[in-house]
């Protein structure tokens, strides 16, 4: 192999730099994830426990390097399970990059579409209509792949028809069902009341509530688009792959539905927040979104 160059006892070649490089990225993209939360000075320690073993490994203080690597042996079980969030996130970010996406899959397949043709989204948007008009806080998940069982089975199975009247008597305040989410699949409403995922974004502006959270929550781990209406102004917001579309019309919601469901291309609209990755907001747009909330 040819030398790249040597420091010392080290001997540097091309397949190092590249092995060097490509840990680089995933310690990068490993920090990402993990930026803000405390599990960032756990992996920091780990990460100077390893660098320090192989340092001594290197130098050959073979009584040391023993102790190290007994420790690290046990320190990647204790890696999994203090950072199982973390590694699950960073599964679904990796997949979602994959080739093998539903998405892909039900254009190669279109008999797994079945029963998406027999959403009739009219009763939905009429429901959506109404609460908003009368500020009744919502949370609908929209799910076209999966029927999301381990979330619906969080909350009370209904497997009911949609219908306005039920949309709206869910979510009424005095329902037993209003408190969390209701779960659209196939043309029917699979479950009420359902617990989602709490998203730990710190890009998520202080002002949004839980019910936020939890829908950016739901659409950073699921292929689904999650419709939030507020309880404070019935503003309609919408959350797809980590990022919220707040202040949107009754006719954007209904186009971006209508477009999630049929697998076609989304129109922009409403205010966006992106939340999950490093994308920097707009200083203007940042601005201009305090101006309208003040």
């Amino acid at each position: 192999m040819p030398l790249l160059f040597k420091i010392g006892f080290l001997e540097f070649t091309w397949v190092d730099f590249i092995d060097v490089f490509l840990v680089s990225i995933l310690i990068y993209q490993l920090y990402r994830l993990m930026k803000g939360s405390v599990a960032v000075r756990i992996f920091f320690g780990l990460l100077l426990i390893v660098l320090i073993y192989l340092i001594v490994k290197a130098a050959k203080m073979e009584l040391l390097a023993t102790l190290l690597g007994q420790f690290t042996g046990v320190g990647v079980i204790a890696a999994i399970v203090l950072f199982q969030p973390e590694i699950r996130k960073f599964l679904i970010l990796v997949g979602k990059t994959t080739m093998f996406q539903s998405n892909s899959i039900n254009r190669i397949f279109p008999w797994r579409r079945k029963g998406m043709e027999n959403s009739d989204l009219m009763p939905v948007m009429e429901a959506i209509k109404n609460m908003s008009a009368s500020n009744t806080g919502a949370l609908i998940v929209f799910s076209k792949n999966s029927e999301l069982k381990f979330y619906a089975e969080s909350g009370d199975i209904l497997d009911a028809d949609i219908s306005k009247r039920l949309l709206s008597s869910i979510f009424f305040k005095n329902s037993p069902l209003h408190d969390g989410a209701a779960i659209i699949y196939g043309g029917k409403i699979k479950a009420a009341r359902c617990v989602l995922p709490v998203s730990e974004s710190e890009r998520i502006p202080p002002q949004l509530g839980l019910r936020h959270r939890a829908a950016v929550g739901m659409s950073e781990q699921t292929d689904t688009l999650v419709l939030i209406i507020s309880e404070e102004t019935g503003e309609v917001s919408i959350a797809r792959h980590g990022r919220l579309s707040s202040n949107l019309s009754i006719a954007e919601v209904r186009s971006r539905i209508f477009k999630y469901l049929f697998d076609e291309e989304e129109e922009e609209g409403g205010k966006e927040i992106p939340l999950f990755g490093n994308e920097e907001k707009p200083k203007s747009e940042e601005s201009s979104s305090q101006l309208a909330e003040s």
